[in-house]
């Protein structure tokens, strides 16, 4: 879960006409969040088909992807300030990239069928609780909270269930995955509209810059729904 506020500060005042800022920042946000899903879409296909994942990830190379993405997101999101607007989008389609090697393992565990079903029902979810999150008048802190502390318990579970390979276990997190990015999404969503709405000084670098973080966290959301759903739906070849 990305601190849009941490890293960008409160704004001091805002927007007189708050519009034209939260369409500036959207457009930037879901325009690159599509671009990057398409990207590792596009490299995950290609890997699979290619029969390049059996070299890419075997042994060190999936270790190293993984260390890849963390390391990329972490000098995004603590750096995105320092960072200038051109390395931002240049990190993120890296990122994007190297993430498409990752979830390329999706195509061959399972049926191309599903994956394509998986797709439409996690885009289609992800839009309606984006929609949600952005129009709601209710406050979604609360859900964001309980979420990125539920968040911390599933990455244990999982590092848990690597040793024990527990079939209800794995149920169980898929179904709790699900809950999880499903509050993050609406709730993300609704820190990146404020956020635009409340800053009325950005500028077009500004601008450029928090459509990348907001992009990263609502790929971010995106692709872990979409995985949790697959897991929760579908059987491993």
């Amino acid at each position: 879960m990305i601190d849009f506020e941490k890293q960008f500060g409160k704004p001091e005042y805002a927007l007189g006409a708050g519009a034209t800022g939260v369409s500036a920042v959207f457009k930037h946000v879901y325009g690159w969040m599509c671009a990057g899903l398409a990207l590792s879409g596009a490299v995950a296909w290609y890997t699979a088909a290619s029969g390049l994942w059996a070299k890419v990830l075997q042994g060190p190379g999936f270790i190293a992807c993984i260390v890849a993405e963390l390391a990329l997101v972490l000098v995004l999101s603590a750096g995105i300030n320092k960072l200038s607007a051109f390395a931002a989008c240049a990190m993120f389609l890296l990122y994007s990239a190297v993430n498409g090697l990752t979830l390329s393992v999706v195509f061959i565990a399972y049926e191309l069928a599903l994956v394509e079903r998986v797709f439409f029902i996690s885009s289609g979810m992800f839009g309606g609780l984006a929609l949600w999150g952005t129009f709601t008048k209710g406050n979604l802190s609360g859900i964001g909270s309980i979420c990125g502390m539920a968040l911390w318990g599933l990455v244990i579970a999982c590092v848990v269930n690597l040793f024990f390979r527990s079939s209800g276990l794995d149920f169980a997190i898929s179904f709790v995955g699900i809950l999880v990015f499903t509050g993050l999404t609406m709730y993300d969503a609704q820190k990146i509209k404020r956020l635009a709405e409340e800053s009325g000084s950005m500028d077009s670098v500004a601008v450029r810059k928090v459509g990348i973080m907001g992009a990263l966290a609502l790929y971010l959301d995106f692709i872990n729904l979409f995985l949790h759903i697959l897991r929760f739906m579908g059987r491993k070849r």
